[in-house]
């Protein structure tokens, strides 16, 4: 692997185990069309996938217009709780810091709209230490095309080819590629489901956030 200049992470099943509070998000939903609850394990492997995958697998099929309802009332719903049972994934913040430590600056790219990306990395913490946050809105295009990654890069002041991307979603990794990253899959986060053999041969893999100090240290 080549010189690390730049981190750029995921947030979701990368640095912040955001499940509980999207799926109490999705169960809130439920609850007011007379559905059961759905338990937070199985459905975390939809997470990745955004809003829409969530509802899409977690509420029965309906027309446009009530799919649009339930989206509105599901973001509504998760606006307020964010970072209620959220929790960063043990080993991050000794990441982050080690990072700071080698003076390696990084920064977060997610599909999460701002509005909702900004009071999570501030109730988390991360804000202030994230040298650049790419959100779902910043740019007009989302991962997986390579358009947010290479305005990070901008951002951060590093050349793609210095920069490593992880995420947990297969999107992460084809927008890292496309962008001439290099790539970390990240086996700890939820999206491990999508990602092939093939494509997981072309990444370093992170099975645990401690192993992240080994490829800069």
């Amino acid at each position: 692997m080549r010189t690390i200049k730049a981190v750029l992470f995921d947030l979701d099943g990368t640095l912040i185990d955001s499940a509980p509070d999207l799926i109490a998000a999705l169960n809130w939903l439920r609850d007011l069309e007379g559905l059961a609850p759905l338990e937070v394990g199985p459905m975390s492997r939809y997470i990745s996938h955004g809003a829409q995958g969530i509802l899409e697998a977690g509420m029965p099929t309906a027309d446009e217009k009530q799919f649009a309802k339930w989206k509105s009332l599901f973001l509504e719903r998760y606006a307020a709780v964010g970072y209620s049972q959220s929790r960063l994934y043990h080993g991050i913040p000794e990441v982050l810091e080690n990072l700071g430590t080698k003076q390696i600056p990084w920064g977060v790219v997610t599909n999460k709209m701002t509005a909702l990306t900004l009071p999570i990395l501030k109730s988390a913490r991360l804000k202030d230490g994230a040298a650049c946050i790419v959100c779902g809105d910043t740019v007009k295009q989302s991962k997986p095309h390579p358009a947010p990654v290479l305005y990070a890069c901008a951002q951060l002041g590093i050349q793609p080819a210095d920069t490593l991307f992880a995420g947990d979603d297969l999107r992460d990794l084809q927008a890292g590629l496309s962008a001439g990253t290099m790539t970390a899959a990240v086996l700890y986060g939820y999206g491990l489901s999508a990602i092939d053999e093939e494509q997981l041969s072309r990444d370093v893999t992170i099975r645990s956030p401690e192993e992240f100090i080994g490829l800069w240290a």
